[in-house]
């Protein structure tokens, strides 16, 4: 899938963001077992693709290093939690996106160092977002598409 040229603008982490955000909300040639197109396709629903998949994980990267996004859990404390791992729920026309963190309940590091220290095997919603400016980022990792809402 190519960064630019038609229907493209000219940030690529943007128009793979939105192009995430459009195949979360529809929940509607396979190059790679893991990348960008193949989990936007198995969220889509492709016949080889499991049911009740709602989100593709993503790792955002800025200067090179690893995006990490904190946020105040609703509890008791407000304890602040970290994440490299986001569920994109919006992007709008000038590539300004509504993350929110995702976390795997069982992961009790509340503060990863990097994105290896952090389990990726059940991610779930957590409920917090942040609001970025995606024109800040030069490169998106997606993992495969989870159920992560449900």
């Amino acid at each position: 899938m190519s960064c630019r040229g038609k229907d493209h603008t000219e940030n690529c982490v943007c128009d793979i963001l939105r192009q995430i955000v459009d195949a979360q909300n529809d929940i509607v040639e396979h190059d790679c077992d893991v990348s960008c197109k193949q989990s936007i396709e198995d969220l889509l629903g492709d016949r080889t693709s499991p049911a009740g998949l709602d989100t593709v994980p993503v790792l955002l990267y800025c200067e090179c290093k690893t995006f990490k996004g904190f946020g105040a859990m609703n509890d008791q404390n407000n304890t602040v939690v970290a994440s490299f791992y986001f569920r994109v729920k919006k992007v709008d026309d000038d590539c300004c996106a509504v993350l929110e963190l995702l976390r795997d309940p069982a992961d009790s590091d509340r503060n990863p160092k990097d994105p290896t220290d952090q389990k990726t095997a059940n991610l779930r919603a957590t409920g917090i977002c942040i609001n970025v400016d995606l024109k800040c980022f030069c490169h998106v990792t997606c993992l495969p598409a989870v159920d992560a809402i449900n």
